[in-house]
């Protein structure tokens, strides 16, 4: 069993590298700010908890996996504020081409005082 739960880590290990490179040449690759900012919460979100759920599936012990949780958790709280502060920020800054928007919520928000 010890070996079927090792090669399920090392599984959940190359997936959690390999999104995380995928969001990597995302970030560098991608044309505007949005796209880029998809590339580096989505994925990157996704490969970071793959490789903690390899590393508990590697390490076994109580300590690793309270101070895995606690990543992982501060992890999934933190990204998608920070896409959002991102965002807005390009928004304001006008480095969003509003044309490539489906809806424009914040079409009506005063500009912001500089």
């Amino acid at each position: 069993m010890g070996t079927v739960i090792d090669w399920l880590g090392a599984v959940a290990l190359v997936s959690g590298a390999l999104l995380s490179l995928a969001a990597g040449i995302g970030v560098l690759r991608f044309p505007d700010v949005l796209d880029r900012m998809h590339a580096a919460t989505k994925p990157q979100v996704l490969g970071v908890l793959l490789l903690l759920l390899g590393l508990v599936l590697r390490l076994r012990t109580a300590a690793d996996l309270g101070m895995i949780l606690l990543v992982g958790v501060f992890q999934l709280a933190t990204a998608p504020v920070a896409a959002q502060m991102i965002g807005r920020a390009a928004y304001r800054s006008g480095r969003v081409d509003r044309s490539l928007l489906d809806v424009d919520e914040l079409a009506g928000d005063p500009p912001p005082d500089r």
